[in-house]
């Protein structure tokens, strides 16, 4: 029985025995660790160059700046109501009842109310500017595309090669293999894996060109041939469809038209004065 618990507690140690583990605990004891100070505005920054993230964030700043000067334009404001107002929804959210609360969650995030104050005024900004520019446009725009926000309850299961795919259908049509199962068992995806297969429900918009393409015209219950994407093979279930209405997305579509209309440059004085 002692030669047992030996070996058992041999395995969980990496394969040492229990007295040279000790002996490692101890002789780390013996290191002590500098004290970590807070990283400054510059190690932050230094962090993002060298991790290849500056350009993502860089145009996130970027169109914040756009959102500011756009709304001077286009005399946009928020009045000290609605600031106030967002300010105690932002903490309600987040659960900042008093103020000890949220000065200790200031500090944490290593801003000033200030920042945080012009982050609020910033979205609420970006919420009008879009509303401006296209809220005329909204119900003409998803009349015209009802199908491209249609949500869908979507099951996958994703492997790396063809023949591997083909063979999961082949045992869910012929052999009634259980979608599940068979997504716990082969799946690469971490969260169809996780999930017996399902993977949530979302808009086709969300999802890759070459998904949303195929499963469009498809049926509730309906298993799909391997649909290959950059990731891989995927062979797709839909579990249901939700027509979308839209009181449901009315910012998703308005962020749309946003994102649509920055990308096609068409940012100028002359446009904006169109709209005044």
């Amino acid at each position: 029985m002692t030669e047992t618990l030996e070996k058992n507690a041999t395995f969980f140690n990496g394969g040492k025995p229990h007295k040279e583990v000790a002996s490692d605990l101890e002789s780390t004891d013996k290191f002590v660790l500098p004290e970590i100070y807070l990283a400054t505005n510059e190690d932050v920054i230094a962090y993002l160059r060298r991790s290849h993230k500056i350009a993502e964030i860089a145009v996130l700043a970027e169109r914040d700046a756009l959102v500011l000067s756009l709304c001077e334009q286009f005399d946009i404001t928020i009045s000290d109501q609605e600031l106030q107002a967002a300010g105690d929804t932002f903490r309600l959210e987040h659960k900042l009842l008093g103020a000890s609360e949220t000065l200790a969650w200031l500090q944490k995030q290593q801003i000033f109310v200030e920042d945080w104050t012009q982050g609020i005024r910033v979205a609420l900004l970006t919420n009008k500017l879009k509303e401006h520019l296209f809220g005329d446009s909204v119900d003409s725009h998803y009349l015209s595309n009802r199908n491209h926000y249609k949500r869908v309850a979507l099951s996958q299961i994703l492997v790396s090669d063809l023949t591997d795919a083909l063979k999961i259908i082949y045992t869910i049509r012929e052999e009634n293999a259980s979608f599940c199962a068979l997504a716990l068992e082969h799946s690469k995806g971490k969260q169809s894996r996780d999930n017996g297969g399902f993977v949530g429900i979302r808009f086709l918009s969300e999802l890759m060109p070459e998904i949303a393409q195929v499963i469009t015209v498809a049926k509730e219950g309906e298993v799909i041939e391997p649909v290959q994407t950059k990731l891989g093979y995927h062979i797709l279930r839909i579990e249901k469809w939700f027509p979308a209405e839209l009181s449901e997305i009315r910012e998703q579509v308005l962020e749309t038209l946003f994102q649509a209309w920055l990308k096609a440059g068409n940012v100028s004085v002359n446009h904006a004065e169109r709209h005044q």
